[in-house]
C-alpha cells in the first residue's frame, strides 16, 4: 500500500476556502477513517503545502512541528482589518504610498533576523483552553504578549500600486498576517495580507504536493497512498542509526536495554532515529550518555 504501507506523511496542496481541519476530514474519509492529523496550520484563505501525518506518520509530528517555513504572498498597504487580512471587518484606512516610490530592501531589512511578534486576536492560540479566534469573535480576546520568532529571510517587491509582493523564510510560530501588520505599521499607513502560498515547510516542498482535488475516489486513494513519505523518510534531520532485527524486536517491546548497541549520543538532548531493514523503529531521545525511548513504531 504505497511507500509507507499506508503510514507516513502526505503533502496536499491546500485550495482556498476550506479549513486546514476540512482537508484532514477529505483525506480521513479517502483512506477508510485511518488516522489523519496536520502540522502547521493554515488559514482557510490561504493556500499551499499542508502536510498531513497518516497513521503511523503522527508519531513524527513533534520532530516536524519545529520546523521552518517558506511563504509567498501580497501585502495590502492602506488598509487595517481586525484579523490582519482581506476577510476580516475594515477598521481603518488611510492613503499608501506609491509602491514603486518605496525603499523595499531597507524596509525588509529590520524585520530579518529574531525579533519578537504580537500574534493575531484572530489565532488558533489557546487562552483558558478557548481558541482567541472565538473569543475574538465575541470581542473577548485579550492582546497577546509578543513572543519571539526569527526570519531567516524577507524579500519584497511591487506588486502593483498599493501592493507589496513577499517572499519569506521564517521559523516555527511566525505569522505572516502580523508580519503585514507591522510592515504597515512602519509605513504609517497600515496593511493587510491579501493573499499567501504556503510554499515549504521544513524539507517538504510545495511542488511535491499534489492537489486535494486530485485525492478523489479510488484512483486518488492510490495516489495518495504512492504519495505517502515513510516515517523513516520524512525525519531527514534526525541522524540515522542502525540496529539488527533482534534489538527491532527488542525496542518495538519497550525493552530499553536494547538502545546500549547503538554507541554513545553525539551532543546534549540529541534526537535520532533508529531503523532496522530500512523501516523506522523508533525514535531515541539522549538522557546524559544514554538513549531513551522517545517514540516506538509499530
Amino acid at each position: 500500500m504505497g511507500r509507507g504501507d499506508g503510514d507516513g506523511i502526505l503533502l496536499i496542496d491546500k485550495p482556498e476556502a476550506i479549513t486546514s481541519a476540512g482537508a484532514v476530514a477529505v483525506v480521513k474519509r479517502l483512506l477508510g477513517g485511518r488516522k489523519v492529523g496536520h502540522l502547521g496550520t493554515l488559514d482557510p484563505f490561504a493556500t499551499g503545502l499542508l502536510p498531513l501525518c497518516v497513521g503511523q506518520g503522527t508519531k513524527c509530528a513533534p520532530y516536524l512541528n519545529v520546523a521552518d517555513k517558506r511563504y509567498k504572498g501580497v501585502v495590502r498597504l492602506g488598509v487595517c482589518t481586525d484579523t490582519l487580512d482581506v476577510t476580516g471587518e475594515v477598521v481603518a484606512t488611510a492613503q499608501p504610498p506609491a509602491a514603486t516610490d518605496l525603499d523595499l530592501a531597507a524596509l525588509a531589512g529590520p524585520f530579518v533576523g529574531k525579533g519578537e511578534q504580537v500574534p493575531p486576536a484572530f489565532s488558533a492560540i489557546k487562552r483558558g483552553g478557548t481558541p482567541m479566534y472565538e473569543l475574538a469573535r465575541k470581542g473577548e480576546a485579550p492582546e497577546l504578549e509578543p513572543r519571539p520568532v526569527e526570519i531567516y529571510s524577507l524579500a519584497l517587491s511591487v506588486h502593483d500600486e498599493s501592493g507589496l509582493a513577499l517572499d519569506l523564510h521564517c521559523s516555527k510560530g511566525t505569522y505572516v498576517r502580523s508580519l503585514a501588520r507591522d510592515i504597515g505599521g512602519r509605513l504609517g499607513c497600515g496593511a493587510v495580507l491579501e493573499s499567501l502560498v504556503r510554499t515549504g515547510f521544513g524539507a517538504f516542498r510545495l511542488e511535491d504536493a499534489p492537489s486535494l482535488d486530485a485525492l478523489e475516489g479510488e484512483e486518488g486513494r492510490r495516489r495518495a497512498l504512492a504519495a505517502l513519505i515513510t516515517p523513516l523518510d520524512s525525519l531527514p534531520h534526525l541522524r540515522l542509526l542502525e540496529i539488527d532485527a533482534a534489538g527491532a524486536v527488542a525496542l518495538r517491546g519497550g525493552q530499553q536495554q536494547a538502545l546500549g548497541r547503538l554507541g554513545l549520543p553525539e551532543a546534549d538532548e540529541e534526537v535520532v532515529r533508529i531503523a532496522s531493514e530500512g523501516r523506522l523503529v523508533a525514535v531515541a531521545r539522549a538522557a546524559g550518555r544514554l538513549w531513551k525511548l522517545d517514540r516506538v513504531f509499530t
